[in-house]
């Protein structure tokens, strides 16, 4: 046995151990709810469709404290729809025809690294291509941006934003738009998340049909500049107080509207 490993040796080992991880997680699942993997295996009926970003630090299962197999999940820099997005269509056609889950979660995150690259136009590489969408946000509300002198709060002002703008994206889909005319009970929703304090914020938009997105845009639109025209407290701390008890019931009504 190598009793010095070369360099090329050590990333297996660091592999290694999560493997060991899993073999860790698998039987404490097993052990707490017996059968769940067997459950799980027959059958794929999650109710939700979490639309995030790539942040490492944003899981959603986790986040919403449901079981694997109870949240669809699809996730890019910056959690971007855009229109001709096959990736992401495909996510939901799926989610909606195949699965036919009953909410659709936007979700972004304050201090999101793709946000505060459109907002500062830094270049990044490749990404720059798929950030632009997100500099079009930026662009488009650079009124209620360019009123908010604090660097840290108008980042977090362009996470919601940039939420808000998705939504009505997801909602003027095809795949969102055939779903209603036909009459599914789907209602998507838009979140973001605190890196800082590991909580969800309802940003008050959530449309179940397609009448119903204009307004919802619009309402939660005029609630964002509002807010942040008024802003005097500290970003965290009106933040805590505006949204915690919204956040703790929103995560309360997903879990229990989830089976179990």
């Amino acid at each position: 046995m190598n009793e010095n490993p070369t360099p090329t040796d050590r990333p297996m080992n660091d592999l290694e151990e999560l493997f060991e991880k899993n073999r860790e997680w698998a039987r404490e699942t097993e052990a707490t709810k017996p059968g769940f993997f067997s459950r799980l295996l027959q059958q794929q009926a999650p109710q939700y469709l979490w639309i995030g970003c790539a942040d490492s630090r944003v899981p959603a299962n986790e986040i919403l404290g449901l079981l694997p197999g109870d949240v669809f999940v699809h996730r890019n820099v910056a959690n971007v729809v855009v229109h001709s997005d096959l990736n992401a269509l495909s996510v939901m056609q799926f989610a909606i025809d195949i699965l036919a889950v009953k909410h659709i979660f936007v979700v972004g995150h304050y201090g999101c690294g793709g946000v505060t690259a459109a907002l500062h136009d830094r270049r990044v590489g490749l990404a720059d291509n798929w950030i632009r969408h997100v500099k079009d946000v930026r662009n488009k509300h650079w009124d209620v941006l360019a009123e908010i002198t604090d660097p840290a709060l108008q980042v977090d002002a362009l996470c919601e934003l940039n939420v808000l703008e998705q939504v009505h994206h997801v909602c003027s889909t095809t795949v969102v738009q055939d779903a209603w005319s036909r009459g599914a009970a789907l209602i998507v929703h838009g979140w973001v998340y605190g890196l800082h304090d590991g909580l969800l914020v309802d940003l008050s938009i959530s449309a179940g049909n397609a009448e119903a997105v204009e307004t919802a845009y619009q309402s939660a639109l005029e609630a964002l500049r509002e807010r942040y025209a008024h802003e005097q407290r500290t970003p965290q701390e009106t933040r805590r107080r505006a949204a915690s008890n919204a956040a703790l019931k929103a995560i309360g009504a997903v879990r229990a509207a989830t089976p179990r």
